[in-house]
């Protein structure tokens, strides 16, 4: 027992070997085991957050220097974080006019910007994971294939690169038939710049414009080619990539979709229709937004609000004239936004669709809820759900601080919480007059509008475990 005791007690020429080599390597090398690589669930997470805030913050210094205005001072920090965070957001709210305030060189960085940020969302995760030294491994690629909609892994960097071809291939499109429209008044040069930049804008549902003094689509209230092509661009971006291929793949035969397609496809036909209605019904004896157009600029012109109420921003009229029961339900649809892994923001049509689906398959007294002959997981009916109340209970919280702090109408208050946490970009006209404190505020929930939702889905994937046991079922009163 003795001689067991002293063999065990003896060093390990092993573990000895280890200890000096530890002592003798690089003080750098040192540090590695001390920051181990993150293994938690949320990590993915938290390496998205980091790459947005490092690009916002990037974009916010550059933004700040001489050269990016056009009168060649410094920009004062919050004007600068808040067009970056705009930008990177894909947002399109703004303190100072773009085409007035920033040079071409401030013009360039924010487009720039917008591009980064709009790439798609699981685009971007992927870039960003890769480029901060992240391995895309089988969780990430069973994450990313789930919010994606992809039922299998292999090939999933390809399906990424697709959709940055996708994106560039619609916004090059976009940019050639602008450009026919610009260069009949502005120099090739210029009209070439204009047309990229609304190209881009329009695509990754970001709402910046070059129209100068807060203008932004009003000047074209009578051009149907330049409002119809923009709202072509903002659909097939709020939309996604998948979407788009999986009508190629079905031959544009809606039989031959996937559940998650038909929901997009149909839930966004039914908020453009029932958008367009209600705005056209509010809004066409208003002199200040559309009781000045004939009819059929009119209808065409309240299309296009339905349209950028689905996180594009863009607008033809005067949304601070617009009724409060047209803001109340521009505010509904800035709310639902697009479909999951495009350029659009808000809790999703994805999510909306899966619950409006369950909501009337209770009504109907169906115990599995569904659509179109499928039916929905439990897991993903809890997310959605998920999703959609913490949602609510955000923008509630923003709007509760902001009344304390702006001293603004509720609606408008409002109104521009719900379009800064979509990545809207519509507002009612307070956006420069927010204070320093609601100007952070607004910062806030831009970058938690963009971020917070996805990364919140995600992280339920991610937490997500079977259960080996479950507990006794007991009534709760619902009546």
């Amino acid at each position: 027992m003795s001689h067991r005791l002293s063999r065990l007690q003896q060093p390990n020429p092993r573990q000895t070997d280890s200890g000096l080599r530890a002592t003798l390597v690089r003080p750098w090398r040192i540090l590695l085991p001390i920051v181990p690589k993150p293994r938690t669930p949320i990590s993915s997470s938290l390496t998205l957050i980091f790459g947005f805030a490092a690009i916002i913050v990037v974009g916010a210094v550059l933004l700040m220097l001489p050269i990016a205005s056009k009168a060649g001072q410094f920009t004062s920090p919050i004007d600068a974080f808040f067009t970056a965070t705009s930008a990177v957001c894909v947002t399109g709210l703004v303190l100072v006019d773009t085409a007035d305030y920033w040079s071409f060189i401030g013009q360039v960085i924010i487009i720039a910007l917008v591009q980064l940020g709009g790439f798609g969302f699981m685009t971007s995760a992927t870039i960003f994971l890769l480029a901060f030294g992240r391995r895309i491994g089988l969780r990430e690629k069973i994450l990313i294939s789930e919010s994606l909609g992809i039922t299998r892994l292999g090939g999933l960097v390809k399906v990424v690169g697709l959709m940055a071809a996708f994106t560039i291939l619609l916004e090059a499109a976009g940019t050639a038939v602008f450009y026919f429209y610009y260069f009949e008044g502005d120099s090739p040069d210029t009209a070439l710049w204009l047309s990229a930049f609304h190209s881009v804008s329009s695509f990754n549902n970001a709402g910046f414009d070059l129209s100068g003094n807060f203008q932004s689509l009003r000047v074209y209230q009578t051009q149907p080619l330049m409002l119809l092509v923009t709202a072509a661009l903002v659909i097939i971006g709020g939309i996604g990539f998948l979407v788009v291929t999986d009508l190629f793949r079905a031959k544009w035969t809606l039989s031959r979709l996937s559940l998650d397609s038909k929901l997009v496809l149909l839930t966004t036909t039914l908020l453009l229709s029932l958008g367009t209605a209600i705005i056209l019904l509010a809004e066409f004896r208003n002199s200040a937004s559309l009781g000045n157009l004939t009819l059929p600029h009119q209808v065409l012109n309240a299309f296009l609000m339905s349209v950028m109420t689905r996180t594009a921003g863009f607008t033809t009229m005067n949304v601070g004239a617009v009724a409060n029961a047209g803001l109340l339900f521009m505010a509904i649809l800035m709310f639902i936004g697009g479909a999951s892994g495009s350029t659009a923001g808000g809790i999703k049509v994805n999510n909306f669709g899966m619950l409006a689906a369950t909501i009337w398959s209770t009504i109907k007294g169906r115990e599995h809820a569904g659509a179109f002959g499928r039916e929905f997981s439990v897991p993903q009916i809890n997310r959605a759900l998920t999703v959609t109340l913490l949602s609510l209970g955000f923008i509630s919280a923003v709007a509760l601080i902001l009344t304390l702090t702006e001293g603004f109408r509720f609606i408008e208050i409002v109104f521009e919480t719900v379009s800064a946490f979509s990545t809207v970009g519509l507002s009612v006209g307070i956006t420069p007059n927010l204070s320093i404190a609601g100007r952070l505020i607004i910062i806030v929930t831009m970058f938690v509008g963009r971020l917070g939702p996805l990364t919140m889905a995600l992280s339920l994937v991610q937490q997500q475990k079977l259960a080996n046991y479950r507990y006794p079922q007991e009534l709760v009163r619902t009546g």
